[in-house]
């Protein structure tokens, strides 16, 4: 018996090294596989770039495809990928969401799952890419849709979230992170944790800004009403809780969302005739409340379908634009909502799950909270909803602008896609400025 249990570990050793091998001689080929890649591209009169996408609440690239559209040597597509992680009805709503939302909206899309047949698309012969663009870095579709499958063309990522995570090694230090042929950044902070955790040291990273709140910054924006109720006294508050519940994936451990999930419904026939609330939970939030160990499907449903039916109440789990545009403030546990809602200008408080939260996050987190309105107990969020939002007494704002001026906003005085755009085309071409 022993004897077999050396031998395991033994073999699971060599297994473990034969992959680490593998993947250092992948990012050592890298650089010279996109040189020959930029060389064939070159040549092309067209140029087809595949937005792969397993969800769309994490689409951050609409100014960017947009961009690309207008330009008559790139021809965008979209290509909507499967989510793994929580079994195949879960995976066939989310792309059944997908394809329906970017369908309706105008956009060159198609599904990787022909449902009649059950054959999945073959990216590489059908639509055949000169550039893939990736929206996450974690492994949560099929193989023949990660990186490692498109080694000998272009790779690009954009992370699908505002990164003020202390998980250096899982942000940058993973596949996509080493092998992609431009990594856009958010920020100089950023770029320093890739050059300092990465295995390819950052030589692939290119600080572009965070390209998913670009439309908020743009002069020509218009958003549209996403509320319920359209009477502007009624005040509307986005509550945005993480997934990241005790005991499931709970590293991070950022949710407060079993500790107030009642007293928000408490909230909202309180102030039934000053306030609205719009549920905007994280896209993983349902699918972890419906484990039977959690609250099971039955309860979970039924919760989220008390928001939808609420009367100064809605749910929304899809593109959120309209609605932080719209909005009146945010109460929130969710890392990525942290900066990014600072792109409105408007208050947020920040619910935290205990005193060490701030240790969980990097030096634009940490900076971030100080200058949010922070919640540790249900009276901090009625005062927050009393004083801040309704009655608008917002001390807090000029620091919110200060620091996303100086820390956030993407340089250049472009925004993040424009910077994005314009590398591309520099690397390929040598064009430098829009045109």
């Amino acid at each position: 018996m022993i004897k077999k249990l050396s031998s395991l570990i033994v073999v699971r050793q060599i297994i473990y090294w034969l992959r680490e091998l593998r993947f250092r001689v992948q990012i050592k080929l890298a650089p010279r596989n996109h040189r020959k890649a930029i060389k064939t591209i070159r040549k092309k009169e067209k140029i087809k770039i595949a937005f792969f996408i397993l969800k769309s609440s994490v689409w951050k690239f609409e100014v960017l495809y947009r961009l690309l559209k207008n330009d008559t040597r790139f021809e965008p597509i979209i290509v909507i990928c499967p989510y793994n992680s929580y079994g195949h009805r879960t995976m066939l709503r989310h792309m059944k969401q997908a394809y329906s939302y970017f369908k309706n909206n105008g956009y060159n899309v198609v599904k990787t799952l022909d449902e009649e047949s059950g054959r999945w698309l073959d990216v590489k012969k059908e639509i055949n890419p000169d550039i893939v663009f990736f929206s996450v870095h974690w492994d949560l579709t099929r193989k023949e849709y990660q990186i490692q499958n498109f080694n000998k063309i272009l790779t690009c990522y954009s992370t699908y979230t505002f990164v003020i995570s202390h998980l250096y090694e899982g942000y940058f230090n993973g596949k996509m992170q080493n092998l992609v042929w431009k990594f856009f950044l958010e920020t100089n902070l950023h770029q320093q944790l890739a050059k300092k955790h990465a295995r390819n040291r950052g030589i692939n990273t290119y600080v572009s800004g965070y390209p998913g709140m670009d439309e908020l910054m743009q002069k020509s924006f218009k958003p549209v009403d996403a509320w319920k109720i359209k009477d502007s006294k009624v005040k509307r508050i986005i509550w945005s809780p993480h997934h990241t519940i005790n005991g499931h994936e709970a590293s991070l451990n950022y949710s407060t969302f079993l500790k107030y999930s009642e007293f928000m419904f408490d909230l909202a026939a309180r102030y039934q005739n000053q306030i609205q609330i719009a549920f905007k939970p994280h896209p993983i939030l349902r699918s972890k409340l419906s484990l039977n160990e959690v609250w099971g499907k039955e309860k979970t449903e039924t919760y989220f379908q008390k928001w939808a039916n609420l009367p100064n109440g809605q749910l929304n789990e899809g593109e959120y634009i309209d609605l932080f545009a719209t909005s009146d403030g945010m109460i929130n546990d969710s890392s990525a909502f942290v900066i990014e809602y600072l792109y409105t200008g408007k208050p947020m408080m920040f619910l935290e799950k205990d005193k060490d939260v701030a240790k969980r996050m990097n030096n634009i987190g940490e900076m971030a909270l100080n200058k949010l309105y922070i919640g540790k107990h249900k009276n901090d969020i009625e005062l927050f909803i009393n004083n801040v939002i309704i009655k608008e007494c917002d001390t807090k704002q000029n620091e919110r602008i200060q620091f996303f001026q100086s820390k956030i906003s993407p340089s250049n005085n472009l925004t993040a896609s424009e910077n994005i755009y314009n590398h591309i085309r520099t690397e390929l071409f040598g064009l430098s400025e829009l045109s």
